[in-house]
């Protein structure tokens, strides 16, 4: 997983509530397991008209948005099923940070896991993020400070449970973490073989 410590970029506004996984990636994504090569089905049913020609009205066909790298939205990001395609199209396509109000559990988990940071701020700093946002202007999301900056020298704090914040930072993944303690685990399996060998002398 790629490390997360900040991004400074333009921000695409999405000022909506309630934008589900269906949304961010619709079913037919679902057909690949790759995490890679997802960014084509990134709001794919809205980015895209039936004939497969851009939909100009759709933010992310516009400049300078159609480079952004943050997402500023409102309430209930994420929610919907629990697809684990969504942030992948998500990261394909460039995003490493998503502002909202508040966030689905399972796709705000999800985001963690794929180096994706996802921000929570009062519904008066989303105001004031999501006008800069609409004026094509760039800012900084920090997660070594945990705060959201704006051009104008604006700062909202954030918050990020430790654990998550240290695996972004060092860009360790869960089965990463994992790995850090395969002496311990070897050392707890050889423990148990010796206190319960019929367990493990079992004919076939």
């Amino acid at each position: 997983m790629e490390k997360f410590t900040s991004v400074t970029g333009i921000a695409a506004p999405i000022k909506q509530n309630n934008v589900n996984t269906d949304m961010i990636s619709p079913k037919n994504v679902l057909k690949s397991v790759k995490k890679t090569g997802l960014s084509w089905g990134f709001f794919q049913e809205f980015r895209f008209r039936p004939d497969g020609s851009k939909d100009s009205n759709f933010v992310l066909n516009q400049s300078p948005w159609d480079k952004a790298s943050i997402i500023v939205s409102l309430e209930n990001w994420g929610c919907g099923s629990s697809r684990e395609h969504a942030p992948w199209a998500m990261r394909d396509f460039g995003i490493r940070s998503v502002i909202a109000i508040s966030f689905a559990d399972i796709h705000y988990n999800n985001c963690f896991k794929n180096g994706i940071l996802p921000v929570r701020l009062k519904v008066h700093e989303i105001d004031q993020v999501m006008k800069a946002a609409e004026n094509g202007e760039a800012l900084t999301v920090d997660l070594e400070q945990c705060k959201v900056a704006l051009l104008d020298g604006n700062t909202f704090d954030f918050e990020v449970d430790h654990v998550r914040r240290k695996a972004l930072l060092s860009g360790m993944d869960e089965i990463d973490q994992t790995k850090m303690l395969a002496a311990n685990i070897e050392f707890f399996e050889e423990n148990y073989r010796n206190k319960v060998p019929w367990l493990f002398n079992r004919k076939k």
